[in-house]
């Protein structure tokens, strides 16, 4: 949420940290039962992709427990994944607060037979065996981009409002951003880049603190679940409303009285649901021992069909869904 993404999410770091060499990959542990472990708990992206996740566990016969610290910090995570080893879990489904900060606590969980599947956030791949990704890291980008530059008329100055300074998703996000205004839209300048650490109160002072910052402000990227609500908010009882563009990654049931009201014109997303839905199925697959986790491997996923495991263990969900007045009404999550 958060908090639509997909993505390619690893972004070339030190493989050093999570150790991972000819050991035990994982796959096959020696328990059925599967810990869901988000960034937080109580952020409504994550509730929804545990819905999904609680679905597919009763299609499979499984069972799924879901855990997690109230704030978004890897040093909040490694706890949970420790316990997890420790009962022997088979496996564990989990959206990196950091890319490498929990790689070491992975790794020895992979050691224990527990497998690992990271979705939402990846780590480094040698500190999983499968990362579910929502989109492209190339795609979830240029939609953000590109609705921004509609909704500004291609020129002046925006900010993005991003979740914890070091999520993995985020930042990759948000690079890919920054080369896409460069090459697409000369006219466009990103003028500040600010974290909201996924709490709706920070978020909403950030953004109060960005137009208090930069008065020329067109617009506003938040490409998390809990930061483009709480802009929203905020630009929804402010003068700014109408004035200053925002856009970003929210869910439909978050962002519809924006829509409505005229504060939001469009956002982006991927369905959680179906990413925690997916992520079970993978997860149960890599237990079983019916896939590896090999590239060209491949899976059914209930309702969703038939995946095939890509390069570095990636798994795409497809495609980010552009949200707005016309088709909001037609989803809830």
């Amino acid at each position: 949420m958060a908090t639509l993404a997909a993505v390619t999410l690893v972004a070339g770091l030190s493989l050093t940290a999570c150790g991972g060499d000819d050991g035990d990959s994982g796959s096959g542990g020696g328990d059925s039962s599967i810990t869901m472990l988000p960034k937080n708990l109580g952020n409504p992206y994550f509730d929804t992709s545990t819905a999904g996740a609680e679905k597919a566990a009763e299609e499979l016969d499984a069972e799924v427990e879901e855990v997690g610290p109230d704030t978004a910090s890897p040093e909040a995570q490694v706890p949970f994944i420790n316990t997890a080893a420790q009962q022997g879990v088979g496996g564990l489904i989990v959206s990196a607060n950091d890319p490498e900060a929990i790689c070491d606590a992975l790794t020895e969980a992979m050691d224990a037979g527990v497998s690992v599947v990271t979705f939402d956030s990846d780590t480094n791949p040698e500190c999983r065996d499968l990362f579910i990704n929502q989109a492209t890291a190339e795609g979830i980008a240029k939609v953000q981009v590109d609705l921004i530059a509609e909704q500004i008329g291609g020129s002046g100055e925006v900010a993005v409002l991003s979740a914890a300074a070091n999520a993995t998703n985020q930042n990759a996000w948000i690079e890919m951003m920054e080369a896409e205004l460069e090459t697409s839209y000369p006219d466009i300048e990103l003028v500040d880049i600010v974290y909201g650490d996924d709490d709706d109160q920070k978020s909403f002072d950030q953004t109060a603190a960005l137009l208090q910052a930069h008065p020329d402000l067109k617009g506003i990227i938040s490409p998390t679940t809990v930061g483009i609500a709480a802009a929203a908010r905020y630009l929804s009882d402010s003068e700014h409303k109408g004035k200053v563009a925002l856009t970003g990654l929210g869910t439909p049931n978050q962002m519809r009285e924006y829509v409505e009201n005229g504060t939001v014109e469009a956002f982006a997303l991927w369905n959680p649901e179906d990413l925690g839905y997916l992520a079970m199925y993978a997860t149960k697959a890599l237990v079983d021992g019916d896939i590896e986790g090999e590239e060209g491997d491949t899976f059914e996923a209930g309702d969703l069909g038939e995946y095939t495991v890509g390069a570095d263990g990636e798994v795409l969900l497809g495609d980010p869904y552009v949200f707005n007045k016309d088709n909001i009404g037609d989803f809830d999550f």
